[in-house]
């Protein structure tokens, strides 16, 4: 499921509001980085959830500090909220990142 459309990024930001998709026993997520500029750019994306309906994020994933164009995916399997988000800083001198996540949701089975 794509959650950040590939576009152009400059600042800080996460995903929006809460992404209520249901629980699950593990994410796999997707970051997918296609175009870096600006002098030493660094880009820094975590997956995060709330017990609360958003009022606090705890991060329950990180990707490694991004400074090309790359892509990594990270498994994330340790119990969390169906309240999910991405959010992203980014760090350097004119710095541009293009870049999307996706990720997908494996549900408990038997439960």
């Amino acid at each position: 499921m794509k959650i950040l459309e590939s576009v152009a990024r400059t600042i800080n930001g996460n995903s929006g509001d809460t992404i209520a998709r249901g629980s699950g026993e593990s994410l796999r997520c997707q970051l997918n980085v296609v175009g870096v500029s600006g002098t030493s750019p660094a880009l820094n994306v975590v997956i995060e959830d709330s017990l609360d309906s958003g009022a606090t994020w705890n991060t329950i994933g990180t990707f490694a500090q991004k400074t090309t164009s790359t892509r990594e995916v990270i498994n994330i399997t340790q119990p969390f909220s169906e309240n999910l988000r991405v959010s992203w800083t980014i760090a350097g001198t004119s710095a541009v990142f293009t870049f999307s996540v996706d990720w997908h949701i494996s549900t408990r089975r038997g439960s």
